[in-house]
C-alpha cells in the first residue's frame, strides 16, 4: 500500500471515529446512545410462514362465537361469490356497539378538526361580549362602592351634628360641653375629647371625599371611611352609655331623656348600616373585578386556541376511537358467516333460532378454484391471523421476484403438534388461477395481518419491557434523559413499531442504552 492510500484510510478512520461520537454522544457512565425522531409512518404487520401447494377441496366453515342463527341465506347446492353471507347470529348488541363506536370516532375526529381549525368568529365574539358585560358590571360596582361611601360620610354627619349634638353646648369647639351630668367622669371626659376629635374627623372627611370618583384609588376612600365610622360608632357607644343612665329630674324630663335615647340608638343604627353597605359594596367590586379578569383570560385563551399538547391528546383519543371502531367491526363480523372463497355450497348443519357453538363445523363450500395452499402456522403468530387476511406468496420454482396474490380462507380450530410446538392449520385460496401453479410447489406465504397509516412509530429496538410494562427512553439534552411509558400498538415488519400514546411527535428516542 503505498503512502498516499495509507493517509487516505487513516483519515477515513479518523472522520468516522469523529462522526460517530457526535452521532452517539457520551454520557458520563461511558454508555453510548444514539437516537431516532418518532415519525409518523406507514406500518404494515406481516407473519411469514412456509406452505405448500395442494389440490383445492371443501372448504368446511364454523363460526368463531357461539349464538342463536338469526337467518340462513343459502341452501346446498347454492353458487356463492367470495365474501358472500352465508349465515347470520343475532347481534343486535354487536351493531349497537359498533354504532356507539362509530359515533364516539365521529365525535372525536369532529372535536379535532375543530381545535385544529382554531376559534370562531361566533365564539370571539361571545367571548368579547363577556368582556364587556364584565367591565360595565365593574363600573357599576365602582359607582355603587362611591354611593356608599358618600353615605356613609352622610350618615356620620347625621349621627354627630344632628343627633348627638343636641347634647352638647358648643358642640363645634375645641372644648364641647354636656348639657348634663354623668356620674362616671372618666366616660365623660372621654366623650366630650371623642366628640372634638369627631368634629375634625368629619371635616377633614368631606374635603377628602371632594376628589372621590370611580377613577381614584377606592381601596384608599373604603379605608378611611371604615376608620371614619369606626370612631364615630365608639363615640355614639359612649354617648348611648351617658344618655341610659340618666334619670329624670327638675332640670332634665322623662319625655327628653327619651328623646335623647331614641335619637342616639337612630344614629347607632345607621352608622351600623353604613358600615354593612360599605362592606357589601366593596366585596361587590372585589368579585366585579375577578370575574373581568377571568372572562379576559378567556378571551386570550380563546384567541390563542389549543396547544400543541392538546391536539396531540386529542389526536391520540381519535386513535383509540379508531382502535375501537376496528374491535367492534371484528365483534360484529365474527356473527357472520360468509363464503371465503367463490364455489358452491356443499352442506349446511343448522336451521334458523338454533344455538351454534364456537369452531363447530356447521356449513362448507367446494372452491372454483384449483389450488390452495396449507400452511402450519405456530400458535405465537396464529393470533395475529384472521380469515380474509391478504396474503402475497412467492413459489421456490419460479423464484422471489415472482408474486401470486391469495388470502386466509380457514384456519383448523385445533392444535397440531409439530417439533414439540402447536401449530393450526391454515388454508390460503389464491385469489385467481394460473397455470405457473402446481400441485406440491413450495410456497413462501407473507401474511398482512394489520395496516397502520400515518402512524407515530418507532423502532422495535428503541423499546424494553419492565415489569410487565414497555418503556423507551426519551433524550432531553445532552445531560438529561427521560424513561417514558408507552402503549404500543402493531409491529411492522420493517422493525417499526406503532405507537399508541406516551410520546410526542418529533421527541428524540434512544436507541441504545
Amino acid at each position: 500500500m503505498t503512502k498516499k492510500n495509507i493517509l487516505i484510510v487513516f483519515s477515513a478512520v479518523i472522520a468516522l471515529a469523529i462522526a460517530s461520537y457526535f452521532y452517539f454522544g457520551n454520557s458520563e457512565d461511558g454508555t453510548y446512545n444514539a437516537f431516532v425522531v418518532a415519525s409518523r409512518k406507514n406500518i404494515v404487520q406481516e407473519v411469514s410462514v412456509t406452505g405448500r401447494v395442494n389440490p383445492a377441496s371443501n372448504i368446511e366453515l364454523a363460526f368463531e362465537k357461539s349464538g342463536k342463527i338469526k337467518k340462513i341465506y343459502v341452501e346446498v347446492g347454492s353458487r356463492v361469490y367470495a365474501w358472500q353471507t352465508m349465515i347470520e347470529l343475532e347481534n343486535g348488541d354487536a351493531t349497537a356497539s359498533l354504532a356507539a363506536a362509530k359515533a364516539t370516532l365521529k365525535a372525536s375526529e369532529a372535536k379535532l378538526a375543530e381545535m385544529k381549525a382554531g376559534a370562531r368568529a361566533e365564539e370571539l365574539a361571545i367571548s368579547e361580549t363577556k368582556v364587556k358585560n364584565a367591565e360595565s358590571a365593574l363600573d357599576d360596582a365602582k359607582k355603587n362602592l362611591v354611593d356608599k361611601i358618600f353615605d356613609a360620610y352622610t350618615k356620620s354627619d347625621d349621627a354627630i351634628r344632628n343627633k348627638a349634638d343636641q347634647l352638647f353646648s358648643n358642640p363645634k369647639s375645641t372644648n364641647p360641653q354636656l348639657n348634663f351630668s354623668v356620674n362616671d367622669f372618666s366616660l365623660e371626659n372621654d366623650i366630650k375629647s371623642d366628640r372634638s376629635l369627631a368634629e375634625k374627623t368629619l371635616t377633614d372627611w368631606q374635603i377628602s371625599l371632594s376628589a372621590l370618583n370611580t377613577e381614584g384609588d377606592l381601596n384608599a376612600y373604603v379605608a378611611e371611611a371604615g376608620n371614619n365610622l369606626e370612631k364615630i360608632k365608639k363615640l355614639l357607644e359612649k354617648i348611648s352609655l351617658a344618655v341610659n343612665s340618666l334619670t329624670s329630674g327638675a332640670s332634665l324630663s322623662q319625655s327628653t331623656i327619651d328623646g335623647w335615647k331614641t335619637d342616639i340608638s337612630t344614629a347607632r343604627t345607621n352608622i351600623n348600616t353604613a358600615v354593612g353597605n360599605l362592606s357589601a359594596a366593596n366585596e361587590k367590586l372585589r368579585s366585579s373585578l375577578s370575574a373581568l379578569n377571568l372572562t379576559k383570560d378567556e378571551l386570550t385563551l380563546t384567541k390563542a386556541g389549543p396547544t400543541p399538547e392538546a391536539i396531540s391528546s386529542q389526536e391520540a383519543a381519535v386513535e383509540k376511537a379508531q382502535a375501537d371502531v376496528a374491535a367492534a367491526v371484528s365483534s360484529f363480523e365474527k356473527t357472520i358467516l360468509r363464503s371465503p372463497v367463490s364455489g358452491t355450497v356443499s352442506k349446511i348443519d343448522a336451521d334458523a333460532g338454533e344455538i351454534v357453538q364456537a369452531s363447530v363445523a356447521i356449513a362448507g363450500v367446494i372452491s372454483n378454484a384449483m389450488f390452495k395452499i396449507e400452511a402450519d402456522i405456530p400458535e405465537a403468530d396464529i393470533a395475529k391471523i384472521k380469515t380474509g387476511d391478504e396474503a402475497r406468496v412467492s413459489l421456490d420454482a419460479y423464484g422471489s421476484g415472482t408474486f401470486f396474490n391469495a388470502k386466509v380462507v380457514s384456519i383448523e380450530p385445533a392444535e397440531r403438534i409439530i417439533d414439540g410446538v402447536a401449530t393450526y392449520r391454515t388454508t390460503f385460496q389464491f385469489n385467481k388461477d394460473d397455470e405457473k401453479i402446481r400441485s406440491g410447489m413450495t410456497a413462501n406465504i407473507d401474511v398482512t395481518t394489520a395496516k397502520r397509516n400515518n402512524a407515530l412509530a418507532v423502532p422495535a429496538r428503541a423499546i424494553y419491557a419492565k415489569d410487565g410494562k414497555k418503556f423507551v427512553i426519551v433524550y432531553l439534552d445532552e445531560n438529561k434523559n427521560e424513561e417514558r411509558q408507552i402503549e404500543a400498538g402493531i409491529h411492522g415488519s420493517d422493525g417499526n413499531v406503532e405507537i399508541i400514546s406516551g410520546i410526542l411527535e418529533g421527541e428524540k428516542i434512544l436507541i441504545s442504552r
